[in-house]
């Protein structure tokens, strides 16, 4: 049996165990695939990670079928939770939003390690501390 030929591949960034036709009908619509399919999958992919903002990329073939896989949460929504804050300041460098300690650093980068673009722990806080003060957040430790 012959494999389909990727049509398109997309990412999407939804709310965990929150996708619906009305979130992701613009962005997936046009392709021709069934919508509801789409959302009972992802939804059943991320339903233990509610509360955060989890990465889905989508494989489209041309038969209009696809395959969904998702990433781990964004570095944002991972941060968010760790400070306990519901968001990042609106003016980065002017607002202060918050703190993070470098362990809460350390414990998100560990979450965050497959997703990036090192091996390294140490470096992986470096890349998570710089997505935190571009957050607004003041880091200490």
């Amino acid at each position: 049996m012959a494999k389909n030929k990727v049509t398109r591949v997309v990412t999407l960034h939804i709310q965990a165990g929150e996708a619906g036709p009305a979130n992701v009908g613009k962005d997936l619509g046009p392709l021709g695939i069934n919508l509801m399919e789409f959302c009972k999958r992802y939804n059943a992919l991320t339903a233990d990670r509610r509360g955060h903002v989890v990465p889905a990329v989508v494989t489209v073939y041309e038969d209009r079928s696809f395959d969904v896989a998702t990433k781990q949460p964004t570095t944002a929504s991972l941060i968010r939770k760790a400070a306990g804050l519901n968001g990042g300041s609106p003016r980065p460098g002017h607002q202060h939003a918050g703190t993070v300690t470098a362990a809460q650093l350390r414990e998100v980068a560990a979450i965050k390690l497959p997703d990036l673009n090192t091996t390294d722990l140490d470096q992986a806080v470096k890349i998570v501390a710089g997505t935190a003060r571009s957050m607004g957040l003041t880091i200490v430790g």
